[in-house]
């Protein structure tokens, strides 16, 4: 028996929402309206989706498999709405970007900047967030773009290669690395105490892999969920990093940060663009993807994406 996407409906906002009173008033309707349709959903599917609790309500295994699939029918909808209202033109609709912190922070405000002067009357929406988090979203559809910091390995989406980006070991500006005259040893590096971004994030990920490549093991960590927190740690004197170099420029320029040199130690890692197979993106943000597009391989990327936002 095919679906019936009103109860569908009914269901899915009883689980958002954590109950029937509070899904009654987000859909206009009344609470026994509700009830019966969830329960009359129930015996069509031939299963309980939910366990009713004296506070509230809680999906069973099978309401979390079908809430996976509601998900992403819901979002095709709201994308479809969103299209339909867009195809006209760029002079109306909504465009949900999602990025790595990193991303977000230090590489998408001037691009964002050039989109709304260009497309004044599209909404921009943005989301930063981890690598994994940021791939979840995708895959959900509640965002139209996605840019990570780590390559994502799941059958739900596709990951291309985006920009390149370098990341330099930062220290203090007291600091005996930043007085050093030599490049840095990799065993002093691992004996200080080392700064990294929370798991689940692309950052963290490249930098594990590049001292796990050399043999470095790390003996006293510190995890922090912001790269802007992580700088101004180390520019106050605790530990070192291996942060973007596209995040430290600012702080590089007003000498409380200093870039050093570490022996065999060169990290430069991808930036990526990840997508969902199939999906057929909205105009909005097919314009977005023209305007992040490196004009040519050979764009100089060291002064952050000038080169695009410019176009």
């Amino acid at each position: 028996m095919p679906l019936n996407l009103h109860l569908l409906r009914l269901f899915a906002t009883v689980v958002q929402t954590g109950s029937f009173s509070r899904a009654a008033e987000v859909l206009y309707v009344s609470q026994p309206s509700i009830s019966k349709g969830v329960r009359d959903f129930e015996l069509q599917l031939g299963c309980r989706l939910l366990d009713r609790l004296p506070k509230g309500v809680k999906p069973t295994r099978e309401g979390l498999a079908l809430m996976r699939h509601a998900d992403v029918l819901f979002a095709a909808e709201r994308s479809a709405e969103e299209e339909l209202r867009a195809l006209r033109s760029l002079d109306s609709g909504s465009l949900r970007i999602g990025a790595s912190t990193t991303i977000a922070t230090y590489l998408l405000p001037d691009i964002l900047s050039a989109f709304h002067s260009t497309h004044p009357g599209i909404d921009l929406q943005l989301v930063s967030a981890n690598t994994h988090d940021i791939a979840d979203l995708m895959i959900r559809h509640e965002i139209e773009i996605a840019l990570v910091e780590g390559p994502v390995d799941d059958d739900g989406l596709i990951s291309e290669a985006w920009l390149p980006d370098v990341m330099d070991v930062i220290v203090g500006h007291d600091h005996p690395f930043a007085l050093a005259k030599e490049p840095i040893s990799l065993t002093s590096i691992a004996k200080e105490l080392f700064i990294l971004r929370e798991r689940g994030s692309g950052s963290r990920e490249v930098v594990m892999q590049a001292l796990a490549a050399h043999g470095i093991e790390l003996t006293r960590t510190l995890e922090i969920g912001s790269t802007e927190a992580i700088k101004q740690l180390v520019a106050a004197g605790l530990g070192v990093s291996i942060v973007s170099r596209a995040s430290i420029r600012d702080q590089l320029a007003l000498g409380r940060l200093k870039a050093v040199a570490v022996q065999d130690l060169n990290i430069e890692r991808t930036l990526w663009k990840l997508k969902t197979p199939g999906r057929i993106h909205i105009p909005a943000a097919a314009a977005f993807e023209r305007l992040i597009t490196p004009a040519s391989k050979s764009a100089d990327y060291s002064n952050g994406l000038s080169t695009i936002s410019s176009k």
